[in-house]
């Protein structure tokens, strides 16, 4: 801890709404942080609190150009973006030959899997990855060991737990389970009630068990984002876990991609979902990939291969989108940086045209 440590955030100042101080999650954070780390922590407040994000990316970039750093902390798509300006800036061939003292990789807030080989390639060898699960209802669960890729439910917070099996999130009467009734391997939709006032509040996401003694779990997908266009139900769990094998399988790196429903086609013909994928480089085959990539669903999803093969949807497409799209799509929101993420899937197209 005697070296720098960064901790990509959003804006740690605060508003007032009554008497109650409000404000970004991660920028509310930064002052929960430890005095004795304090020191060596970038960048400072008053860089931090810089709202434009190119902005504070350039003086961030200039604040730790020349540190010792040791620890970097963020969500991926915007280290990335971080690692990126630092690699123009200072020459280097990887972030690794930047900081040699770097160790560790702390990130949370999305699915680390889409962005793992383009991280991976940015940073060099010898930087090990943690994962912690943060969010605005709880600290819900962190990865107490760096050679286990699960999180460990923090089941000692004020939090009480309860999983719907996620095939039921739709249900109007869904089965609630408790600690004592979960299964390894099987999604559920996370609910929680705790002592900052929520009942059964849904969270949105999906999480499976690896263990139970302890509570294991790692984070599946979004349930609050979906495509239902034609009762499908696809949820985020499933075109994350997709995206992952083919970028596996065909050797791939993306910066980001999205989904949504295409369902009067220009072109004529049946319904699709359409992927906009945004690619470290444009691979030729695509056809093939997008054949696999809909193979993927159709194995997850039964409703999505029901109505495949009833001629009901036409199998999917995949539309590439320049370097930048996502990142000029979310500047464009005000969004950019912080805490902010790309949806993984919309049930309509108001991100599609916009990135179209």
């Amino acid at each position: 801890f005697h070296k720098n440590m960064i901790f990509i955030s959003g804006s740690p100042e605060l508003s007032i709404k009554g008497n109650i101080k409000t404000g970004r999650l991660s920028g509310i954070v930064n002052h929960e942080v430890p005095s004795w780390i304090k020191p060596n922590q970038i960048p400072t407040y008053k860089t931090n609190c810089i709202d434009d994000w190119e902005t504070k990316l350039d003086a961030i970039v200039e604040e730790s150009l020349n540190a010792d750093m040791s620890l970097i902390s963020g969500i991926p798509p915007w280290v990335q973006m971080y690692y990126e300006r630092l690699l123009v800036k200072s020459g280097k061939k990887d972030i690794k030959a930047l900081f040699p003292n770097l160790k560790l990789f702390i990130h949370g807030g999305v699915n680390y899997a889409p962005y793992k080989s383009s991280m991976e390639k940015l940073v060099g060898e010898g930087v090990d990855t943690l994962e912690t699960y943060p969010a605005s209802e709880g600290f819900i669960a962190f990865q107490n060991d760096y050679t286990d890729d699960s999180l460990l439910l923090n089941t000692n917070a004020g939090m009480f737990f309860e999983f719907v099996p996620a095939n039921e999130i739709f249900d109007n009467n869904p089965t609630r389970l408790t600690l004592e009734d979960v299964a390894i391997g099987k999604d559920y939709a996370i609910l929680i009630s705790s002592n900052a006032g929520l009942w059964g509040y849904n969270i949105g996401d999906t999480i499976r068990f690896t263990n139970l003694d302890p509570y294991k779990i790692k984070v599946s997908g979004r349930i609050k984002h979906f495509i239902s266009a034609f009762g499908e139900h696809v949820i985020a769990k499933e075109v994350e876990e997709a995206i992952d094998i083919i970028c596996k399988d065909f050797n791939l790196n993306i910066t980001e991609f999205t989904v949504a429903p295409q369902i009067k086609p220009l072109e004529g013909g049946l319904p699709y979902h359409e992927w906009f994928i945004e690619f470290d480089t444009v691979p030729e085959n695509l056809d093939i990939i997008a054949h696999k990539l809909d193979e993927e669903i159709v194995r997850q999803n039964i409703y999505y291969r029901d109505l495949v093969i009833g001629n009901v949807l036409q199998t999917l497409k995949i539309t590439p989108l320049p370097k930048g799209s996502f990142r000029d799509y979310m500047k464009s929101l005000g969004k950019l940086g912080g805490q902010n993420k790309v949806p993984r899937l919309m049930n309509d197209r108001s991100i599609a045209d916009a990135l179209d």
